[in-house]
């Protein structure tokens, strides 16, 4: 039987120990906040700010929220990163992604200081996820990594593919799989015989942006499979992997929506709670 891979009951649990962390955080006399910068009014991105910044309500974060036009310059965006760099109430900033296309997207994030990085994304925490020390990690691929945890599926020694490139998933992705020790594919839109490819997989990641893409023919019988895809049709959210299709010969799946969105925000809550426990001095239970 197929089990499915609650993305919820993950979040809650992670949230519920995050709460924990910023209680222990506030007895030591710190209190945690989030920094949240959103350039321009796309109603995506609206919704997922609020989320997050429900989400960081739940567990104690304040929530310093940052409005900027669509039209704001590269200038008054470096100055706003500046200053949130500076303010010691400040512990962690979340530039909500994607910017408008005259903005300098990777001249923003490593303009944010590192050790407020709470998305994971800095050059510098990238970098320590390569060399393997510890750090912000990227929240989505960490996410992944923590429901595979709380459904007690090791990847040690296993085939992992992942599908996608990307700096925010695909490659933090196939760099916490290697961590656990499993053998990693990384594919892409040049990958040959993508399919074949897949079928060797126990452990498939699908985050390209392609709704329903991964069928069964990409699928061994009793592999698992991880949908990061959010696709908006006109049939509702999807993600990239045709779920009913999938689901009967997986051993396990995520669905889309309920899957791995609510573990997004709920690791970057995580690492809010972590980088104000390092100001603090408080160390994780």
């Amino acid at each position: 039987m197929t089990t499915i891979i609650d993305g919820q009951v993950v979040a809650r649990a992670t949230k519920e120990r995050a709460a924990a962390l910023v209680a222990r955080v506030k007895d030591a006399g710190v209190d945690p906040g989030l920094a949240v910068v959103l350039v321009g009014d796309d109603p995506a991105s609206l919704s997922y700010v609020r989320m997050k910044e429900r989400d960081c309500a739940d567990v104690g974060i304040r929530s310093f929220d940052h409005r900027l036009p669509a039209d704001t310059t590269q200038d008054a965006l470096d100055a706003l990163i500046d200053a949130c760099n500076a303010d010691s109430s400040v512990h962690g900033i979340l530039l909500q992604l994607p910017l408008p296309s005259h903005l300098d997207e990777e001249s923003a994030l490593a303009r944010i200081s590192a050790a407020k990085d709470v998305d994971g994304l800095h050059p510098e925490n990238l970098g320590r996820l390569v060399r393997g020390l510890p750090g912000p990690r990227a929240c989505t691929p960490w996410g992944v990594m923590a429901m595979l945890d709380h459904y007690g599926i090791d990847v040690s020694g296993k085939r992992a593919v992942v599908i996608g490139r990307s700096s925010i998933v695909g490659k933090p992705q196939a760099l916490m799989l290697l961590e656990r020790n499993a053998t990693v594919t990384i594919c892409h839109s040049r990958t040959v015989d993508l399919p074949a490819v897949c079928r060797e997989a126990d452990v498939i990641v699908a985050a390209v942006g392609r709704a329903k893409m991964v069928t069964r023919e990409y699928v061994r019988p009793g592999a698992v499979v991880i949908d990061v895809g959010i696709n908006r049709t006109e049939d509702g959210l999807v993600g990239d992997v045709d779920f009913a299709d999938v689901s009967p010969v997986a051993s396990a799946i995520t669905p889309v929506p309920g899957g791995v969105g609510p573990m997004t925000r709920a690791m970057l809550v995580m690492n809010t709670a972590l980088a104000a426990a390092r100001v603090a001095g408080v160390e994780e239970a």
